[in-house]
């Protein structure tokens, strides 16, 4: 907020402008003040100016307190183990489960200081084994050790029932009571007989604080990924990636605060203050 003295500053400038229109060129003065500090050029566009600057300022640091709290809602992270992610799309000199251990461990330690992370792991049982969905972590704060540690042990094998995996991750964040996030990391589609669309739509109308991302790893057109209408039907993000890079920035843009860390930096109000590119007010006497 701009603090009384300030308004007061700007009010003054603004009417020494105005004054300084009325009072004849020859040198002739009003009560209390000069002719030089009526005429000291620009004050009122450079008073308004910072003023301007100072709420601009203010306004950002709220959105970013209001955007870090939207940002403490728990996460499930609902990961793909299917037997195709142990495959290399052509462009890849790793398996996709290996560039996917070694995205998580680049993202989940930034950001499980700040919100609490769970894992639900799909497709490591038998290869027709749809009911090949683990638990593997509740919501635990500080879970980037655990979470971790369990990553780094998966081997997929199996099928994809995702559309499943999503609800029971949705359920073990009690989404119908709170604010909740799952994102859903994956390189294919539903192939154990759910509607990932209809799953969805179901989920949102129980529970309007849920919040379902989904990042679709595999070098192909975006469009092959059925599934991105979770993210459609809740508010979530939709997000391609074909490399390692790619999917370190799908991760962050959907576990973390992206409308917060893109935001420029917050103003400095003492810098503000001492900014001297206005120049130094005339003297009383200066003609």
């Amino acid at each position: 907020m701009v603090s009384a003295n300030m308004r007061r500053l700007a009010w003054g400038s603004f009417t020494a402008a105005r004054l300084r229109r009325r009072v004849p060129l020859h040198g002739g003065t009003l009560p209390g003040m000069t002719m030089a500090r009526l005429a000291w050029p620009g004050q009122v566009s450079r008073v308004l100016a910072l003023i301007s600057a100072l709420t601009l300022g203010g306004q950002a640091a709220i959105g970013a307190d209001d955007g870090i709290d939207a940002c403490k809602a728990d996460a499930m992270i609902v990961f793909d183990a299917s037997g195709s992610m142990a495959t290399s799309d052509y462009t890849l000199k790793l398996p996709r489960i290996a560039q996917a251990k070694q995205s998580m461990a680049k993202v989940i330690p930034e950001v499980a200081p700040l919100r609490r992370l769970g894992l639900i792991v799909y497709g490591e049982g038998e290869y027709n084994d749809c009911s090949s969905i683990a638990l593997r972590l509740p919501p635990t704060s500080n879970a980037a050790e655990p979470l971790l540690r369990i990553i780094k042990r998966i081997n997929p094998r199996g099928k994809t029932p995702l559309t499943r995996s999503v609800q029971l991750a949705a359920e073990e964040l009690h989404y119908t009571e709170r604010e909740s996030v799952v994102v859903l990391i994956t390189d294919g589609e539903e192939t154990c007989g759910g509607d990932p669309c209809k799953m969805a739509s179901m989920l949102k109308k129980a529970g309007p604080g849920l919040t379902i991302h989904v990042i679709g790893f595999r070098e192909s057109q975006a469009e092959y990924f059925k599934a991105r209408c979770m993210a459609d039907q809740t508010g979530g993000e939709f997000v391609s990636a074909s490399t390692e890079d790619e999917l370190v920035k799908a991760l962050r843009k959907t576990l973390s605060c992206p409308f917060v860390t893109e935001m420029p930096p917050r103003s400095d109000p003492s810098k503000i203050a001492t900014d001297t590119t206005c120049g130094p007010i005339p003297s009383s006497d200066a003609r």
